[in-house]
């Protein structure tokens, strides 16, 4: 087994691995790489070839080893998600596979990629991308300024935050709902049924209650 690098080690960037079909990870690559503050340093690995329903063994198409702090999942085959979740396990590497069902111990599955919560052996990925947070400033009941302190790896919440600048209080929570929707990359088609919901309705609702709590948040300070 080779030696895992020190995702604690802050002088170098953070080492991240995507793999990915159908062009899947690309969106989210663009976005850590706009929105990361150049804390990542990304390989791309992409299995865009035919595929058996069933891959008994899916090592033929997994690296033997993998060096990184951090692994992201952007595969379609459930097959070979399953078989990069073992390996990560293997080499005690944190995995994140938004949106996958799966038994494998220690991979983190959230519904959609900014329902993310923050996890310490994430290290700077889950500082800067997941579920949403914001800062704002509202003066004369207007959104005068918005601060995004972590967001989707994809780039939505940064997107969707520059256009509630100016919005009334009481317009801003549904227009970066919508927003978000326009702008989130998930498969609309990949319907939830625990949700109830598809990943991009359920980014919407994420960003839209992240947004009430920064407003109800900067109206306490200006109160208190």
């Amino acid at each position: 087994m080779s030696q895992k690098p020190d995702a604690c080690n802050t002088d170098r960037p953070m080492k991240i691995m995507v793999f990915q079909q159908g062009g899947r990870g690309e969106s989210k690559i663009k976005g850590i790489q706009q929105h990361g503050k150049n804390q990542f340093d990304i390989t791309l690995i992409t299995a865009d070839y035919p595929l058996p329903p069933v891959v008994d063994d899916a090592s033929e198409y997994l690296p033997d080893t993998i060096e990184a702090d951090l692994v992201l999942d952007f595969f379609k085959h459930p097959d070979l998600s399953h078989d990069l979740a073992l390996l990560c396990r293997r080499l005690a590497i944190p995995i994140v596979a938004s949106g996958k069902k799966t038994t494998v111990d220690g991979t983190h599955t959230p519904p959609v990629c900014c329902a993310l919560a923050r996890h310490t052996k994430l290290g700077r990925y889950s500082r800067y991308f997941g579920a949403p947070e914001f800062d704002v400033t509202v003066t004369d009941g207007k959104i005068s300024e918005v601060t995004v302190r972590r967001g989707a790896p994809c780039g939505a919440t940064w997107e969707a935050a520059r256009r509630v600048q100016g919005c009334s209080i009481e317009e801003a929570p549904v227009r970066i709902g919508l927003d978000t929707q326009f702008f989130c990359t998930a498969d609309p088609a990949n319907w939830d049924p625990i949700w109830g919901k598809s990943p991009v309705h359920l980014a919407a609702d994420l960003h839209r209650a992240a947004l009430v709590a920064a407003l109800k948040k900067a109206q306490n300070n200006a109160h208190g």
